[in-house]
């Protein structure tokens, strides 16, 4: 990896993009700083912190910090994801979307504006929300219609130039702009993830304790990273045959290929939904000022993480139960939707391509679908594996942080998914000085 940003900075195109992802990255962080006119910042961030629970570690996670501290980029990426993720569903569902993302590049343009205008909506939508909700906590420093505007025209802005940055760094940086993005906002909390660690755990203690506890955090985090990256980098191979046919006067085909299935066929996408629906009612209950009691206190805590794995609250089980179920369901639910074995098969029939062994047409179809149910089931214990051991240390031990094992995924996605996309330009500029020659 060195090697290869090493290499990257001696081409003065890719140099400048990396110049250019940095520079956008600093505005990014520095807009973190800026609060919000018109909110008491600092109330709402003691607030969020003791109310909300897991669902402001998620959400200060994904934020860089910047939603716990309110600032104009509080909503950063949040709707952005959001939206792409509810647009790439409903082209399976629409068939004129499913058109337009066949439909080449200018296809794709429509979906990228789609997603622009709805992405839009959901700033606008969170804004009103949260406005709602601080001021019936009394969090607003201004009042009246224009006060709330003011409100929710920073934030939906907020989001929207963090949105537009995102796409200059795709145009004119080293792409996966939005990702990177996200990708920053997470490594930004680890600092203070470790100050926390390092207080709680080691700060006066003596030596021989400090280096134990240090060990065994630094076990955890490697482990973890270990497992992430080879859930990421797990691979099914189906081999694939194509019949060799006659053109004129030589024997075209016969190649051999494969198909990668990969063992996380749907990233980091079924814990987002897992954690995105657990927190929903604890959010609400909170924001809207509902009182709770008896049973439904009970349901709402063991919605949240913190409690999980924590021998005082029993019950909270439930709630992990729901979550692992969730993040199966949806591994299953999202790879469905975005593999189809049918659509796979025919085209395959249609290149005379075969997998050794099995017929074409229906055998090769339920052969696809038996192969990637097995592998989405590995691909769903791992997740729940990586996302649950942060809860255990956390219900455990107190070890709360806002990174862990949805976070170390996104990192290592984009980190392995950048490199790749800095090689591909590397090698791009070698054939082309070449070809020039």
């Amino acid at each position: 990896m060195f090697k290869t940003l090493r290499d990257a900075f001696k081409v003065k195109e890719i140099r400048m993009g990396l110049l250019f992802t940095f520079f956008v990255l600093i505005v990014i962080r520095f807009g973190s700083l800026i609060p919000v006119p018109g909110l008491n910042t600092v109330a709402i961030k003691e607030y969020l912190e003791s109310a909300l629970g897991d669902a402001n570690s998620f959400l200060s996670s994904f934020t860089g910090g910047s939603f716990t501290q309110m600032s104009i980029f509080a909503l950063n990426v949040t709707p952005y994801i959001t939206s792409s993720i509810i647009i790439q569903l409903l082209t399976i569902a629409i068939p004129a979307l499913e058109e337009m993302q066949k439909d080449g590049e200018d296809g794709r343009k429509k979906i990228t504006a789609i997603t622009r205008y709805v992405t839009i909506f959901l700033a606008v939508i969170e804004s009103l929300g949260l406005v709602i909700g601080f001021d019936r906590g009394h969090y607003m420093t201004v009042t009246g219609p224009l006060g709330y505007l003011l409100v929710i025209i920073t934030l939906t802005t907020g989001s929207a130039f963090v949105m537009w940055l995102g796409e200059r760094v795709t145009e004119k940086g080293v792409g996966n702009g939005i990702s990177i993005i996200l990708l920053i906002n997470i490594v930004s909390r680890m600092p203070s993830d470790f100050s926390d660690l390092y207080t709680k755990f080691m700060k006066g203690q003596d030596i021989v304790d400090q280096v134990i506890a240090g060990a065994i955090i630094l076990a955890v985090i490697l482990v973890t990273t270990i497992l992430v990256v080879l859930l990421q980098g797990g691979v099914r191979k189906i081999p694939v045959q194509h019949a060799q046919k006659v053109q004129g006067r030589r024997m075209m085909g016969g190649q051999q290929s494969h198909i990668p299935l990969k063992v996380n066929t749907s990233s980091v996408i079924p814990v987002i939904f897992a954690s995105s629906i657990l927190s929903v009612p604890m959010v609400v209950v909170n924001l809207f000022n509902i009182n709770t009691s008896g049973v439904w206190a009970k349901i709402l805590r063991g919605m949240n993480s913190n409690y999980w794995f924590n021998p005082a609250y029993p019950w909270a089980s439930v709630g992990l139960i729901i979550y692992i179920l969730l993040v199966v369901f949806f591994a299953y639910f999202y790879t469905s939707i975005t593999f189809n074995p049918i659509e796979v098969a025919d085209n395959m029939k249609k290149q005379g391509g075969f997998i050794p062994g099995i017929r074409p047409g229906k055998p090769t179809t339920d052969y696809l679908t038996k192969v990637l149910n097995a592998i989405i089931f590995i691909g769903a214990v791992g997740l729940v594996i990586v996302a649950v051991i942060p809860f255990f240390f956390n219900g455990v031990f107190g070890a709360n942080v806002s990174f862990g094992g949805t976070s170390l995924i996104i990192i290592v996605s984009v980190i392995l998914e950048t490199i790749k996309q800095i090689e591909s330009q590397m090698r791009v500029r070698y054939y082309k000085g070449f070809l020039n020659d």
